[in-house]
């Protein structure tokens, strides 16, 4: 019977058994075989408890604890983890991308020392645990990190295709914890690769005791996100947006914060890195959309005509096959028409997304009436031919390019580029970052259709966006009131 339980492939023989009971005890055989076998089979799972197979990451801890039991040795631990695995499978097909991930393994575990180990964890992570030495230092644990990035990321051929899979690494040092203990250099290795991923692609990081600190800050903003989502800590605050020629409200930009109850205001780079690649980003999405479209509601209400408003959906939000129907389900529900609503999709997903599914979604966000504007451009490498791919309406100019353009003559010749560029593929442009009068106005001199930052506004609250507005058409109607009267 443990054998049956251990195997349960043996359960074809069952016919056979109930053919030999009919055989030998007819229906009172068969009878005895429906009673008994049940019985049977509880009864040896008390007495014969199936074996567990141990967790590789326990199998890792283990490894690490009886290296760490010598006090006289070294060692270290580094993790491995693919920079985007979801990107090979949608460009090249699951079957494709296990080949290359297979590939790459290989390479590493071909190039270890004698007496490193590597274990691919259930997270799709990689762990290598050195073997033990007497001596072993950051230098030299920075080097091995170095030659496993490299023979990792060597280009492998897909039939006459060549295919590059990038890593990001982290590692530890076993002298850097206070615990000689398996578990707590694997989970310190853990946060430095978490770490280096924030800033993929091909990042490599050492631990330490701040990105430990961090980690566990990020780890209690994740942990208390969708209940502050439910309490309505989570708000949309709004940046508006002029237009160069006529200085009239053109947009406003929709912007996460988080009114935490303990910390303050949070803005995005305080706590997207902890919502990151989780479900918590599709709840952020939702309720961005669905708050941005409410408060134009509410302004047309109030009186106030905002053209559209521009929210920004991740690269996560975008794969999502469902979101044009999502989108049409928000708009419908304020009565809103599809160019009231601008979406923004960061330049790094273009760059880096040759993604059909991104590619689809946007197309029929577009062919819905939505505007696209292309967010951060300049600073994600995007070519003219994966724009072309991609429905996009508009380019925002990205801050670094924006900072005092009305001094810097070579910012100047990159903003005229970009304007150029833009116009040879019919698109509209907007500054973003916009700081000063000086900026304002020579973006305006260029050629740059609107414009968006301090200079204007601060992110506002729906409640204080009304009486901005109500405010700026008095400013514009006594500008224009100058004007005439100057004529």
């Amino acid at each position: 019977m443990a054998v049956l339980l251990r195997r349960q492939e043996l359960a074809v023989f069952l016919p056979c058994a109930v053919l030999l009971a009919f055989w030998v005890g007819g229906e009172a055989g068969l009878l005895a075989l429906t009673v008994g076998l049940p019985l049977a089979v509880v009864l040896a799972r008390q007495l014969l408890p199936l074996p567990q197979t141990a967790a590789v990451s326990d199998q890792v801890i283990d490894r690490l604890d009886a290296v760490l039991r010598d006090p006289s040795q070294q060692t270290g631990c580094l993790v491995l983890q693919f920079d985007d695995p979801s990107w090979l499978c949608d460009r090249h097909g699951r079957a494709r991308q296990s080949e290359i991930l297979a590939g790459c393994i290989a390479r590493i575990r071909g190039s270890l020392r004698p007496g490193d180990m590597l274990f691919p964890l259930e997270d799709g992570s990689l762990v290598v645990v050195l073997g033990p030495t007497q001596r072993l230092d950051l230098e030299a644990i920075v080097r091995i990190a170095g030659r496993l990035q490299l023979v990792a990321q060597q280009p492998m051929l897909l039939g006459d295709t060549p295919v590059q899979a990038t890593c990001c690494i982290g590692f530890c040092l076993a002298r850097q914890l206070e615990s000689r203990a398996g578990k707590a250099l694997l989970e310190a290795a853990q946060v430095a690769v978490d770490e280096a991923m924030r800033h993929r692609p091909g990042a490599i990081r050492a631990y330490s005791t701040d990105l430990a600190l961090a980690r566990a800050a990020r780890d209690s903003l994740r942990a208390g996100f969708a209940t502050a989502v439910a309490a309505g800590q989570i708000r949309a605050h709004f940046q508006p947006q002029l237009s160069t020629d006529s200085g009239a409200v053109s947009g406003m930009e929709a912007l996460a914060r988080w009114h935490h109850p303990d910390r303050g205001c949070l803005t995005p780079g305080e706590f997207l890195p902890a919502i990151e690649g989780t479900d918590l980003m599709e709840i952020l999405g939702q309720e961005m959309l669905s708050q941005s479209l409410a408060a134009l509601a509410d302004w047309d209400r109030a009186g106030f005509r905002v053209p559209t408003v521009a929210v920004n959906f991740s690269a996560q939000d975008l794969r999502d096959p469902h979101l044009p129907e999502r989108v049409g389900w928000a708009l419908d529900r304020q009565d809103m028409a599809p160019e009231r609503l601008t979406v923004e999709v960061l330049e790094t997903v273009v760059a880096l997304q040759a993604d059909d599914i991104i590619a689809r979604n946007i197309a029929r966000l577009s062919d819905m009436g939505c505007g696209v504007d292309l967010d951060d451009f300049g600073t994600g490498n995007a070519s003219i031919t994966s724009i072309r791919n991609f429905a996009l309406r508009r380019l925002k100019i990205d801050r670094s390019f924006v900072r005092a353009v009305d001094r810097d003559r070579q910012k100047q010749k990159l903003v005229t580029a970009i304007l150029s560029l833009a116009e040879d593929l019919g698109l509209e442009t907007l500054a973003e970052g916009v700081e000063t009068q000086g900026e304002h106005a020579m973006l305006a001199q260029l050629g740059c259709g609107h414009v968006q930052g301090y200079v204007i506004a601060r992110p506002l609250p729906p409640e204080e966006v009304v009486q901005w507005l109500s405010g700026y058409r008095d400013q514009l109607a006594k500008a224009l009131r100058i004007n005439v009267k100057a004529r």
